[in-house]
């Protein structure tokens, strides 16, 4: 089985609406540029029994997964502990993640003109953010130095995009080089009018039939600004493959008699 791609974002702040979610368009993205593409997401509020259960999953899916938010030390932040208590470790801190947030605190101390004093109570709270589940391994922060984790192939990073979204993408082009391009999706598709669904439901699993490794698609929209009612019918997957499949799609609706507009290629 082929390992996907997973996102889970955790926070009650986007459940709530509080906040929009940005970070599954930006990993689409940073994807996409790698020939790969997202398998699956998910939501999770900041409710530890459903962030164990998640993460649970994660790890045993076998995908790799990116998981942002709830990594930070305040009471609303949980990853790090449901992360644990999904693998059945213990929690400790890492000394490396220690060093630079000890680096952090004195890069602030030094900025803000006062001194560092590490036996304070907050810069010892502060030592939290490097409590991670027993044999992770750092994933370093460019923006301020407090790191992430990985585990296997589920990896966390904090819930602020600017510090995320170049942490995601230094594991994908460290980790998952021998990845890119392998999975390369190609997508043909042609804007149909006058058809139902269901009549082109047939012609769309026969073309799944015969070529292994192709998915059609419908999308069907009613107020399209340009094209108004209609379906876009489409191919995708192996760039090798989309082609015959796609002349198989419009011999077919030509039989419908379909009437059809312009032909998208991504």
């Amino acid at each position: 089985m082929t390992r996907a791609f997973g996102l889970i974002v955790v926070g009650d702040e986007i459940l709530s609406g509080k906040r929009a979610d940005k970070h599954m368009a930006k990993v689409i993205e940073l994807l996409a540029a790698r020939g790969l593409q997202l398998g699956w997401a998910e939501y999770v509020g900041d409710e530890p029994a459903r962030i164990t259960a998640a993460l649970a999953r994660a790890f045993a899916s076998g995908d790799i997964v990116f998981s942002t938010g709830g990594i930070g030390a305040t009471p609303d932040d949980h990853t790090r502990q449901c992360a644990a208590q999904a693998l059945g470790v213990p929690l400790a801190l890492h000394p490396k993640a220690e060093m630079l947030i000890r680096e952090r605190m004195q890069d602030t101390a030094r900025e803000q003109g006062v001194p560092y004093e590490p036996d304070r109570s907050d810069n010892v709270h502060r030592l939290n953010m490097g409590v991670f589940p027993q044999g992770a391994a750092l994933i370093l922060n460019p923006y301020n130095k407090i790191p992430g984790f990985s585990v296997g192939d589920v990896h966390f990073v904090p819930g602020f995009p600017v510090m995320a979204w170049p942490m995601i993408e230094s594991v994908l082009d460290s980790r998952y080089a021998d990845l890119f391009t392998r999975n390369a999706v190609a997508e043909k598709s042609v804007i149909v009018f006058g058809a139902m669904e269901a009549t082109l439901t047939p012609l769309m699993q026969a073309i799944e039939a015969t070529h292994v490794g192709i998915k059609v698609f419908s999308l069907p929209s009613v107020d399209h600004p340009e094209y108004g009612r209609h379906i876009e019918l489409g191919v995708k997957g192996d760039p090798g493959r989309v082609d015959a499949a796609y002349v198989q799609l419009i011999e077919g609706l030509h039989t419908f008699d379909a009437k059809l507009g312009p032909e998208l290629v991504r």
